[in-house]
């Protein structure tokens, strides 16, 4: 081989020389598979991050949009008199006119069931069972995703005292208006759903919501905790409360 036009050529020894000098050194290949590696991981974290944020928001308001159909049918039918429910079992709608949610309220707050499906849970078994909004006294207690999966309770941080917090079930709607907040607890404090929750401001047992959402955003750390006292239990055969038609 010659180096260039007129070149005298090289020996056999320079030329393997020359020939290794060409190739990449064993870190540089190392380099570059670890780019792409890197590259890869990349990608995939950000598919991951795309279907956290958008996907499982699309797929729970479809999953909640027809939960919500399939009860008001039922309602209309003469279907979903009050009394048990299976776990999973939608039997309210749950109005936030603040925040423009209305979400389906189910049996149970199981993970995959009912809060992923985009609805709100109401909890009902073991030590954290709480009474339904017809009881004659009681905190009806529920829980929901504030980020991803439809993230019914987002913003209910923003709920100001004596905005109304609605439900409506077959027969009637029970008026609440927001009466406090506690911004963070810990997870485990299960008295922010008892009878007469420390923090709430209420004094003595009355009939009572409370909504429980995780936080800071994004994470499960804590808990936020929102509680409303009622005001109004309305047949649905008197039309909708104020709360709902102003």
């Amino acid at each position: 081989p010659r180096t260039g036009s007129g070149a005298a050529p090289l020996s056999r020894l320079e030329a393997r020389r020359a020939e290794r000098a060409r190739r990449p050194s064993p870190g540089a290949v190392i380099s570059r598979g670890l780019g792409e590696v890197f590259i890869t991981v990349g990608v995939l974290m950000l598919l991951f991050v795309t279907y956290q944020l958008w996907w499982t928001n699309i797929r729970a308001h479809q999953q909640a949009d027809g939960a919500a159909h399939d009860l008001q049918e039922s309602w209309a039918k003469g279907k979903g008199k009050p009394g048990a429910f299976e776990p999973g079992q939608g039997f309210a709608l749950l109005h936030i006119p603040r925040l423009d949610v209305v979400v389906p309220v189910a049996e149970g707050i199981d993970k995959h069931q009912v809060l992923d499906r985009g609805m709100v849970g109401h909890y009902s078994e073991g030590r954290t069972k709480t009474p339904m909004p017809d009881a004659k006294q009681g905190n009806f207690a529920v829980a929901g995703h504030r980020n991803t999966h439809g993230e019914p309770f987002r913003y209910i941080n923003h709920l100001k005292p004596g905005d109304p917090i609605v439900v409506e079930t077959q027969d009637k709607y029970f008026v609440y208006k927001m009466a406090s907040i506690l911004p963070q607890t810990s997870p485990g404090n299960t008295s922010v759903i008892g009878p007469v929750p420390p923090g709430s401001g209420f004094t003595k047992p009355g009939r009572y919501i409370t909504l429980t959402t995780c936080t800071p955003e994004f994470t499960s750390k804590y808990r936020m905790i929102v509680w409303g006292k009622m005001v109004e239990e309305r047949p649905r055969s008197k039309g909708k409360p104020s709360a709902l038609v102003n």
